[in-house]
Order: C-alpha cells, then structure tokens, then sequence
C-alpha cells in the first residue's frame, strides 16, 4: 500500500495499491467524504496511466489542485 500526503487540499492523505498498472484500493483520509469515495470508485481497477490523462490540473477552488489531481501526483510518485 502506498500512502500520499497531500498538499493543498482538504484531504490529508490518499492510500492506494498498483497492480499490474491498474489503481486498487483508494482511500481518501479527510475531504469530502461523498467525493472522494466517488473518485475512488470510479478510478478502481483502471490504468494508472489513464487515471493520472484523465484527473491531472483538475482545479479546486482557485487553489491549483485538487483532491483528483492530488491523486494524479501520486500516481505518478508512486510510479517513479
């Protein structure tokens, strides 16, 4: 399992596994709970690859991020 702090959003952390490419288990800690567990429904057992095309830049709020493109980065960081 590998565990993401995020940065400037109101989730604190993203949980996920990466099998074989594809994203298994997301666990948003903090936000907003409807949300993140609809991100983390959707995403499940896609291509991490996919997931990072489709959430990356999606902005929250003005704030340069978002709990989506906070996933997308650590995708990313957990590919690298």
């Amino acid at each position: 399992m590998y565990t993401y702090k995020t940065k400037g959003v109101c989730s604190q952390s993203i949980a996920f596994d990466i099998e074989d490419g594809k994203v298994r288990h997301v666990k948003f800690t903090g936000g907003c709970h409807g949300n993140t567990q609809g991100i983390a429904k959707l995403v499940e057992g896609m291509e991490a690859q996919d997931v990072i095309a489709r959430l990356e830049g999606t902005n929250c709020g003005g704030r340069g991020t978002s709990c989506p493109d906070q996933l997308a980065r650590a995708l990313k960081a957990a590919l690298s």
